[in-house]
């Protein structure tokens, strides 16, 4: 037996497609299927227009309110993973060798490995903190043979940018070789950041054969032996 539904409730769902309401919504609005509103408005006229001033509000109101959802959901999952890792890591016992270990990896992967002094190079500011905290307490180095050279495009302020490696790194400013300056269109659209590009250097080519060599060292033992051939 068909459900008795009321001219009322029909002559509802048409204002209501007027208005520029979607098809699901005066379904959940009138309490009926998809199907039966679409049956009911699709003899309308101007039905089209109607279609289209629904698709119109959809972009105008409820697509940003889908995209804030998204980009809360995404916050709050991007919290949890925060809260679940410093939980981890907390509980961790992270003794010389496993610092010695995180060392050379990331000068694996971001220092520079050819002859001549150790140098590390990042524009982040958080990986250049890690290596030197690192890089002092995993061996004993000479203060004074820390140099930090910087690479600044013409928007960066010199003077501030050096006084915020100075304090970060904690090495004076009287040890920071001259800055160079890249030559960079200002109409040309890229990426800026405050800090350039930091070099940091020791002058001692046997601590980073040390920390190469413990890298190798350490990813041959995890993953044996690689043979690379010759170009």
């Amino acid at each position: 037996m068909r459900r008795y539904i009321p001219e009322r409730t029909k002559q509802r769902a048409r204002t209501l497609r007027r208005q520029g309401r979607s098809i699901g919504q005066i379904a959940n609005d009138v309490l009926v299927a998809k199907s039966t509103v679409y049956e009911w408005v699709r003899s309308m006229s101007n039905e089209r227009k109607y279609a289209l001033m629904g698709r119109q509000k959809w972009i105008r109101e409820i697509q940003p309110l889908g995209a804030l959802a998204q980009k809360r959901k995404r916050e709050e999952k991007i919290q949890k993973i925060v809260t679940e890792t410093k939980q981890e890591i907390n509980s961790l016992d992270i003794g010389s060798t496993t610092k010695k270990a995180m060392l050379a990896m990331l000068y694996w992967s971001e220092g520079c490995k050819g002859r001549g002094p150790l140098v590390f190079v990042n524009t982040d500011p958080r990986r250049m903190k890690l290596f030197i905290t690192l890089l002092r307490h995993c061996y004993h180095i000479d203060e004074c043979r820390l140099r930090v050279r910087l690479h600044l495009h013409w928007y960066h302020n010199e003077a501030k940018v050096k006084k915020f490696w100075s304090a970060l790194l904690s090495i004076p400013e009287t040890q920071f070789m001259k800055t160079y300056r890249k030559d960079r269109s200002k109409e040309k659209t890229f990426r800026r950041n405050f800090g350039g590009i930091c070099f940091l250097r020791y002058n001692n080519d046997y601590l980073r054969e040390q920390i190469v060599h413990f890298s190798l060292a350490l990813g041959e033992h995890l993953t044996g032996s690689i043979h690379v051939p010759v170009a």
